[in-house]
């Protein structure tokens, strides 16, 4: 009986050890093709936007990823920007009124939002809902129209339909959000930062930080929005608004990004670094490269775990290019991408 015993102990244990090594090696194995590396959205023109994926090693990049995945369907006109809300991405085409929600690490197709969107632009999330800017009436070409109709499509995540909408009597672009409220900046012309209170979903305050706002981040409870000539900060804590004029040799600084203690943007085709805490800015170019846009200038820019990618060729109909250099200025590796590759973002 105790030899009987200690075999069946025995192949207790060998399943034990199994099925563990079993579980090892489903928590380890990756979850799909698209992990680890670089999602560059590429913004398309009459054709359809596009998706690539860069290898985190620099090694290889996927062309083509969301069309390859899904039996050729389109993303639409003019993809915009993507925004994250665990294992999926929603990828906003704006020419065509849609939200297209993928896996992020298979790029299979689970959703698409396709009421309630007008010109669909940026997106957020919070607390379980996603919060996206529709320029709605706006006309790119004729500023004077459309100017105070732009809204903000508040969708709940769990079903991927559109709930409200919160108007802004403004325009509306880019957006973050920060302790339940979202921070909004308006295009072109108009001269305030819209701050929307999610309490309630109605705008409760604006604050005049000048025309050209293009782009803004957030780092430590300050908000940074940059000017075409300016760095604006905003201490979130109180809207103390301090300013730094950038050098007169800077023409048109766009595409701002923050990463430890470094700011960084482009102007044309020239990329600036500076000092967060004291706003200063080296005036001799960290970069610049021959561009081969018809407008010869960054279209995409991104500083991601202190590498720099630049998108480039914004003429909307012949494929870009991205380059990558260190965060010292190296240029560690250059491709082809898709039409107008105009942002990038990691994916875990």
């Amino acid at each position: 009986m105790k030899t009987t015993r200690n075999y069946f102990l025995a192949v207790l244990s060998v399943l034990f050890i199994t099925s563990c090594s079993k579980d090892e090696v489903v928590v380890d194995k990756p979850l799909g093709a698209y992990q680890n590396g670089i999602l560059v959205l590429n913004e398309g023109g009459s054709a359809s936007g596009s998706t690539s994926f860069l290898k985190g090693d620099l090694s290889a990049i996927t062309k083509d990823t969301y069309k390859s995945e899904n039996s050729g369907d389109e993303l639409g006109k003019y993809a915009q920007s993507i925004f994250f809300n665990g294992d999926y991405a929603y990828i906003i085409a704006g020419g065509s009124n849609k939200i297209t929600v993928v896996n992020r690490k298979t790029f299979k197709v689970v959703n698409k939002i396709e009421t309630g969107l007008v010109k669909p632009r940026y997106g957020v999330v919070v607390n379980g809902k996603a919060y996206v800017t529709n320029a709605n009436t706006y006309s790119y070409s004729n500023p004077a129209t459309g100017n105070t109709d732009d809204y903000v499509s508040v969708i709940n995540l769990s079903t991927n339909t559109i709930e409200s909408t919160i108007s802004l009597n403004a325009t509306a672009d880019k957006l973050v959000a920060y302790n339940n409220k979202l921070y909004i900046i308006e295009p072109y012309n108009n001269t305030k930062l819209l701050i929307v209170d999610l309490s309630n979903n109605t705008v409760n305050n604006s604050i005049s930080i000048g025309t050209g706002a293009n782009s803004l981040e957030i780092k430590d409870g300050i908000l940074y929005v940059l000017r075409s000539k300016e760095i604006v900060k905003l201490r979130l804590s109180d809207n103390t608004v301090t300013t730094n004029a950038l050098d007169a040799s800077i023409v048109s600084a766009k595409n701002l990004d923050l990463e430890g203690a470094k700011l960084y943007f482009t102007d044309d085709n020239k990329v600036f670094s500076g000092d967060i805490a004291t706003l200063s800015v080296n005036i001799t170019p960290l970069i610049t490269y021959t561009s081969t846009s018809l407008y010869g200038k960054a279209y995409g820019f991104a500083v991601i775990n202190n590498r720099i990618y630049i998108g480039d060729g914004a003429d909307f109909a012949t494929e870009g290019k991205i380059y990558i250099y260190s965060n010292s200025g190296t240029l560690l590796k250059e491709y082809g991408s898709g039409i107008a590759p105009n942002s990038f973002y990691y994916n875990d």
